[in-house]
């Protein structure tokens, strides 16, 4: 029985997407294959091109052959989309958005999301017809994971840290995860950090709204270590910290990981960093106030506590401190480690094993765009042995290493996912914690459980998975160093769960930690990346010539300056450029994520009109979708 195909084939909508090549199509279905259609084409560079084939039936269609021949042979074609409609009103689409170079064949399967698992589960339905085309599928399926298997594969950076992507220049990273062209750089820059840093609101302010929103826990119980008279008053107020405590009120922040880091030498002169204690304390005004600093782990007539009570410099230089050590601990681990290295091995791991028609790889693919690239480069212009980072921070060199070494220690997959975070912090109840607000929102408005439900109808379908499995397993051994996060799923709530959280961690916390850092590093006293002095022994000392010959040289600022200098991406959270779903339901709560986030746009706008320092960062409009700065 005759039946005809009509074929469409889209190129992404992008600068030097197209290509001067003949492009070519063979159909693989059930019953066969087709013949190879040469697709025609109105301009010299091909965009669109359509064919109509003639050929027996081929029952379902379960994949499409492309190959693009012609002269140039490093001419690189951006296809989107291939659409084939049968003759009996069948819609076939295949999403590709996938760079093709070389002439060569490249196979792709039918966006419905057939999963591997599921046909080898049910052979004989194709047996009945072609078992020729049935491992034709399976063959091709193998072609496909085995040369992204080849184009991606681990490395190790250094002992102790996350693995990386193996690639020794920037041309060496697959075109897929290479900046497009058009991308367009933008600068933000505010005057109200330099304006109010010497501030105890503002500086308790940054603790919940600031780069940096992850040190700060409910204290119920004054660690040992930490020895402030609990019969402390508080200004006028005659509130004591033992009644404040019990109230809730008091909080603290304990840079313990920091106690030892090996410091840096910059410019010949030996550099500091403190592992300060510090505790605070809601007002009634809801403001958080800092009401005692201790800058070493170990406590003792040398390692005085200091109070807003002392004399201004005292205080301030005690201030400053903890600063210094909030911007070298935040860099490395909660900005570095917790987001640019934990989406690099998610993404290599999707592309590793996952097929582009895998409901996993849809939902994830736009969240680790650009990432290998970025990565790439901060490993060669940041924490390389001539990078801003080793040169000009006080946890530069060595360092660095022992700090992400006990980062990745320390890290807990509770403590990436944000409900459980600010649950295990306590902060469920603090006023004016705009971080976890919108983070909340935004994490329960992401649409990951009705996706992943649509597809996986029971919880054996996820443990019969094996490319899911797979997807997993290489992100404990490879990422997690074997510890703290699930090994494989058993459970499509345990699916759900991570993947929210790979997509809130490649989006929503990137934003959080990395958006504001020009807004609040741009002013250097507010986020010194050393300290050229040791941390003061006794009290009264401190002046302003002293304060200032603390504070990083010129040549360092310059350097950090340059460095945190905001970078702003084309595509946005609420932004979908590219159709990997092609079923009516999953495009349906695209469309309804898209409104709920345009909703909460709104309304964080409406509530950032009454506030002095308006808390932009997580505003869905302008958060990236993926580490790609």
């Amino acid at each position: 029985m005759k039946a005809e195909y009509q074929v469409t084939v889209y190129t992404q909508d992008m600068a030097y997407a197209g290509t001067k090549d003949d492009v070519y199509i063979t159909l693989v279905g059930k019953r066969g294959s087709s013949q190879h259609g040469k697709l025609g084409r109105n301009k010299f560079f091909f965009h669109r091109g359509d064919v109509s084939i003639d050929h027996m039936n081929l029952g379902e269609l379960l994949l499409i052959h492309l190959e693009k021949r012609g002269l140039v042979i490093k001419d690189s074609w951006l296809p989107a989309k291939v659409e084939v409609r049968s003759s009996n009103g069948k819609l076939y689409v295949f999403p590709i958005y996938h760079w093709l170079k070389g002439n060569k064949k490249h196979f792709f399967r039918e966006g419905a999301g057939l999963f591997l698992s599921h046909v080898l589960c049910c052979p004989h339905a194709v047996l009945q017809n072609d078992l020729t085309c049935f491992w034709a599928f399976l063959l091709s399926s193998q072609l496909c994971w085995t040369s992204r298997r080849r184009t991606l594969r681990w490395a190790v950076y250094k002992e102790g840290t996350p693995l990386c992507m193996k690639a020794n220049t920037l041309m060496s990273l697959p075109l897929d995860d290479r900046y497009p062209f058009t991308r367009d750089l933008e600068f933000v820059l505010s005057d109200y950090v330099m304006k109010h840093w010497r501030e105890d609101a503002f500086f308790g302010y940054q603790f919940l709204n600031g780069v940096n929103p992850m040190m700060i826990r409910r204290c119920k119980t004054l660690p040992s270590k930490f020895p402030v008279p609990s019969n402390m008053i508080f200004g006028k107020s005659w509130l004591t910290l033992r009644t404040e405590m019990k109230k809730g009120n008091i909080y603290l922040s304990d840079y313990n990981i920091l106690d030892g880091v090996e410091t840096n030498t910059i410019n010949g002169r030996k550099q500091f960093l403190a592992a300060p204690l510090v505790l605070f304390h809601k007002n009634k005004y809801n403001e958080m106030m800092p009401i005692a600093i201790q800058l070493k782990q170990k406590p003792g007539k040398d390692n005085p506590i200091f109070f807003p009570t002392d004399s201004e410099y005292d205080w301030l230089l005690a201030k400053t401190y903890v600063k210094s050590a909030d911007f070298n601990l935040h860099e490395l681990n909660f900005h570095l480690l917790r987001t640019h290295l934990l989406a690099e091995v998610f993404a290599v791991s999707l592309q590793r094993n996952l097929p582009r028609v895998h409901p996993v790889f849809k939902l994830l693919i736009r969240h680790t765009r650009y990432t290998l690239q970025i990565n790439f480069l901060a490993r060669n212009l940041l924490i390389s042995k001539i990078g801003t980072v080793t040169l000009y921070t006080a946890s530069g060199g060595k360092g660095i290493l022992t700090l992400l070494d006990r980062s990745v220690s320390s890290m807990t997959y509770r403590s990436l996912c944000i409900p459980d975070d600010i649950a295990d912090r306590g902060l469920e109840d603090v006023p004016n914690f705009y971080y976890r607000d919108d983070g909340l929102k935004l994490w329960n408005i992401m649409f990951v459980h009705d996706i992943l439900s649509f597809y996986y109808k029971n919880d054996g379908m996820v443990q019969n998975d094996a490319e899911l499995q797979n997807w997993i397993q290489e992100i404990f051994e490879n990422g997690f160093l074997r510890r703290r996060i699930p090994q494989k799923f058993t459970t499509v709530a345990e699916l759900v769960k991570f993947v929210t959280m790979v997509m809130f961690t490649c989006s929503a916390q990137h934003a959080a930690v990395n958006t504001g850092q020009y807004d609040l590093y741009g002013w250097m006293p507010n986020g010194p990346s050393t300290m050229q002095e040791p941390p003061p022994t006794q009290k009264g000392k401190a002046d302003e010539a002293s304060f200032l010959s603390t504070l990083p040289d010129v040549q360092t600022t310059v350097n950090i300056m340059a460095t945190v200098w905001l970078l702003s991406m084309e595509q946005y959270l609420h932004e979908f450029v590219e159709d990997h779903f092609i079923e009516d339901f999953p495009n349906h709560k695209v469309t309804v994520f898209q409104r709920e986030l345009k909703k909460l746009s709104k309304e964080i706008q409406k509530r950032n009109r009454d506030l002095e320092l308006p808390y932009t960062y997580l505003d869905p409009k302008l958060v990236e979708n993926s580490v790609a700065i």
